[in-house]
């Protein structure tokens, strides 16, 4: 019996999604390819889109930020209860790539959309 493949499918979001991992530094279009089970050629295709093709430098947002996060508890004035360094944080938060370094030594790197509150859960989890 001869089984055929079915095409994948991939929705705008994804689409979008994949042609933006390809304009990261050091980032080729064939890693991506690679990580998403598709044709280098199919990414090449979207990228020529407009509609899935990412911003340009002129209407990009900035591609990477640091932000320092302080990982220890601090007594909350009122209650005396210990405040994580998500309470800082308004409004949910998202990363499309993180890379974080600990204190020691060890690398995560995070690619995909996280939720910033979830990569703080991780490293309080690993710190403990």
């Amino acid at each position: 019996m001869v089984t055929r493949r079915k095409r994948r499918s991939w929705s705008d979001d994804e689409k979008r999604e994949i042609c933006q991992q390809t304009t990261g530094p050091g980032v080729s279009i064939a890693q991506v390819a690679r990580r998403y089970a598709t044709n280098a050629n199919q990414i090449h295709n979207w990228l020529k889109d407009e509609r899935f093709a990412p911003a340009t430098e002129a209407e990009a947002e900035p591609e990477s930020a640091f932000v320092e996060l302080d990982m220890t508890t601090h007594e909350a004035p009122a209650s005396g209860y210990p405040v994580s360094a998500m309470a800082a944080l308004e409004g949910p938060v998202t990363a499309t790539r993180v890379d974080l370094t600990l204190s020691d030594g060890r690398r995560i790197l995070i690619e995909g959309p996280m939720a910033l509150s979830a990569i703080i859960g991780l490293v309080e989890g690993l710190g403990a």
